[in-house]
């Protein structure tokens, strides 16, 4: 057959279809400013950004927290504006910010147009019931609430204020102490106590891009740019007890700027025994679980049978191949890392008939090394007969 000019056809079969890794770090955070919309969260992607939006004011947590999570390396952030009566200034533990927060999020659009968001923080809120509603709403939208310690906290008073902040979805988020001393630009440099989250947010961005969200946010790597010095400085006993309670402590050891120095969730306590008790195992699940679920919409069109199985094992165990090569999982073989598990195993005849598509995967988090099963759902052509 003769060329046609101008046209060419290359046809590819039986590889695997390309599953796109989900972003990891968009920030969502909430709080008073001096100006901005209320009805909606606004997109930033600089502090200039920021200003320009919501403008500044030493009374405004949120401004101080969003500048700090773009210095530490954030990138991408949605802000969501609560303020009082008249536009009026209101501290996060107050009854009428706490009463709006929940309103807000209550109603759902101002928070739906944030789309997609992966972080949450409320820089200053430390109240229980609010902070248990945010666990709840991060682990709806497969997010991760970043939480404050109280301003006054001692490493005894944050462990007692735990009370309603480790309930069924403490999974989804994390608590900071002690808050951070860093030059405030609004009024000469002068230094003063920070919430950490802003500062936080911006390392898990930081160490996203650099290391993967497997990464540990703590340790080496894991410093507080801009911060001159903590609130309270956290001894090796201290530590420890904060530790076996699920609470971050962040330290400065001499000659080094403060840093992070824990990495558990809220569900985080030894006596507990949750899987989810790590940081870096409950993101990187939720970074698993959003990428795939974008990933494998396709199969919405297919007929639930063995062809729709074996490219969705094709298609999932060349993702994870790919995060295995990058270093996300435990061990030195893939078939030691992770599995999945897509067939009639995994779904009953009802399943089949109903057009639903189970997948169980598998895999080995590099801490704790026990596997961790992850099982997402999704529809096929199937569901939408008979």
């Amino acid at each position: 057959m003769a060329e046609i000019p101008g046209v060419q056809i290359t046809e590819h079969g039986g590889g695997a279809r390309k599953i796109d890794a989900a972003p990891t770090s968009v920030a969502l955070l909430v709080g008073w400013s001096p100006s901005g919309a209320t009805d909606k969260a606004l997109r930033v992607q600089s502090f200039a950004d920021y200003r320009r939006d919501f403008g500044l004011d030493p009374r405004s947590l949120l401004g101080y927290a969003v500048g700090h999570f773009f210095d530490n390396g954030g990138a991408d952030a949605h802000v969501l504006r609560i303020a009082g009566r008249d536009g009026a200034a209101i501290e996060p533990d107050e009854e009428a910010f706490l009463s709006a927060l929940h309103a807000t999020l209550s109603r759902g659009g101002a928070v739906n147009q944030a789309d997609p968001f992966n972080l949450i923080c409320v820089p200053g809120l430390s109240d229980a019931a609010s902070i248990a509603m945010l666990q709840a709403r991060a682990g709806a939208r497969g997010a991760f609430l970043i939480a404050d310690g109280g301003k006054t906290d001692t490493v005894a008073s944050v462990i007692a204020a735990l009370a309603g902040k480790t309930g069924p979805d403490a999974r989804n988020s994390a608590l900071y102490f002690p808050w951070v001393l860093a030059p405030d630009s609004l009024d000469g440099n002068a230094v003063r106590a920070f919430p950490p989250s802003g500062f936080v947010a911006g390392v898990f961005s930081r160490l996203d891009r650099e290391r993967g969200v497997w990464k540990a946010p703590a340790g080496e790597g894991a410093n507080l740019i801009g911060a001159s010095d903590l609130a309270v400085h956290v001894d090796d006993a201290g530590n420890e007890q904060l530790t076996v309670h699920g609470v971050n402590g962040q330290r400065r050891f001499a000659d080094r700027s403060p840093l992070i120095f824990g990495a558990r969730t809220l569900a985080g306590d030894d006596s507990g025994g949750s899987e989810w008790k790590y940081i870096p195992v409950r993101r990187l699940a939720l970074f698993l679980e959003q990428s795939l679920q974008a990933g494998l919409q396709w199969v919405v069109f297919e007929p639930n049978g063995e062809p729709l199985w074996a490219q969705v094992r094709t298609d999932v165990s060349a993702f994870l191949l790919t995060l295995f090569r990058q270093g996300a999982f435990l061990g030195s073989r893939a078939s030691e890392a992770y599995f999945v598990r897509c067939d009639r195993t995994t779904m009953t005849q009802a399943d089949i008939d109903r057009g639903i598509l189970n997948i169980v995967i598998g895999f080995a988090a590099q801490k704790p090394s026990e596997f961790v099963i992850l099982t997402l759902s999704q529809l096929t052509a199937s569901s939408s007969s008979g």
